[in-house]
């Protein structure tokens, strides 16, 4: 057989394109984050993960600017070897002290950490424990890890006990959750996951990635629910609050050690070019000085929840800026992201395997930077495209 093969019979994406519904890989030709141009026309924009409107803001645009001017375009290397720079040394200080851990360790993707933490602490004889909603790089992490992998069922506690209670007392445990699920927009139950993990000797990793920024007035789930300082270790991205690409994880100073000697996503990448680490740390400034962009964030998205409920949507258990629209069938959903892209409104459609095949939705997701007109304007297209289709009455 050639291996070719499977990618010749492959059809279901150019089925969705032959009928003018593929909603993925759009050309974006410009974008004021709020706004963007695709195919010459201006399009509303509620379908990023650029949470505070900062990806535009000129103070991060000119440190990422200078940063290229003082150190090039890249490292060159590793951060094994020659690829630190102190600006990299200096963001970890930052940004363990901003989430209240003891050390940080910035990689290269927000992906990269998640491969990287768990491959290198789940070893032979270990056992990682993952939520079943978690994030695809969780899950990628566990497969290169040495150690076994189990699932609980999306925030069940009883079922989280049960899993554990059943793990030999020898091994050592890791749990892994997100703190805000990417899709849902629900959070992990902190509290609660901690009282079980350390009832069964288990350590908690928490990946805030569409937490940090939002929660706990930007410091993420665990400042959230009060209980940092009972969470083990806290991964975070830059490609959603801090405007940036790269990713970091932060803890106790001998395990982000430990990470740093053995983490071969870490090991065997390129460091992050200056540029990205620079718009970092303008964004952690600005982060830092202006809570009332979180602030903002929230009455964004309370104005759109609140529409978007008394239009009479669906849209399951999210208490974040994540705001999911339940649709159903795929085909249906493609319909519904077409008609709203049509309209001048950009959304996600999201379907199986991120989400089960009959339970397939329109993410939304809200900046600090929509205005109150832009909310408005997105909540009257989304309530023609909800009663043409039947989502509402």
């Amino acid at each position: 057989m050639d291996i070719f093969e499977k990618a010749t019979n492959w059809t279901e994406a150019k089925q969705m394109m032959e009928l003018g519904l593929y909603p993925y890989f759009l050309p974006l030709e410009d974008t004021e984050g709020t706004e963007v141009v695709i195919g010459g026309r201006k399009i509303l924009m509620i379908g990023s993960n650029n949470y505070l409107g900062l990806t535009t803001d000129p103070r991060v645009r000119e440190a990422a600017i200078a940063a290229v001017k003082r150190y090039g375009t890249s490292c060159t290397g590793s951060r094994f070897l020659n690829g630190t720079l102190a600006l990299h040394q200096e963001a970890e200080v930052r940004l363990a002290n901003y989430v209240g851990m003891e050390a940080g360790l910035v990689f290269s993707t927000g992906y990269q950490v998640n491969l990287g933490v768990i491959s290198s602490l789940v070893g032979r004889g270990d056992v990682v424990v993952l939520d079943k909603d978690d994030h695809a790089s969780i899950v990628d992490g566990a497969l290169m890890a040495l150690g076994e992998t189990r699932r609980f069922s999306h925030n069940d506690l009883d079922h989280l006990d049960r899993v554990l209670g059943k793990i030999d007392k020898s091994a050592g445990v890791l749990v892994a959750v997100d703190g805000v699920y990417s899709m849902g927009g629900d959070l992990a139950p902190l509290p609660e996951l901690i009282e079980i993990c350390r009832r069964h000797g288990a350590r908690l990793m928490v990946d805030d990635a569409h937490s940090i920024g939002v929660m706990g007035g930007g410091r993420g789930t665990a400042a959230h629910f009060g209980v940092t300082n009972k969470v083990d270790l806290i991964m975070g991205t830059f490609s959603k609050s801090f405007a940036s690409l790269g990713g970091f994880i932060a803890g106790a100073k001998d395990v982000i050690h430990y990470i740093q000697h053995h983490a071969r996503s870490l090991i065997f990448s390129a460091s992050m070019p200056a540029s990205n680490v620079a718009a970092v740390l303008a964004a952690l400034d600005i982060m830092e000085s202006e809570p009332e962009r979180i602030d903002r964030l929230w009455q964004v998205t309370e104005r759109m929840r609140a529409g978007l409920k008394s239009l009479g949507f669906q849209m399951g258990p999210s208490v974040t800026p994540i705001i999911p629209i339940a649709i159903g069938e795929m085909q249906k959903t493609f319909l519904a992201w077409k008609m709203c892209f049509e309209a001048g409104l950009y959304t996600n459609a999201v379907v199986a395997p991120a989400v089960p095949p009959d339970q397939c939705l329109l993410r939304t997701s809200y900046m600090a930077t929509h205005t109150d007109e832009q909310i408005d304007r997105a909540l009257n297209i989304l309530g023609g495209v909800g009663r043409e289709l039947g989502l509402i009455e």
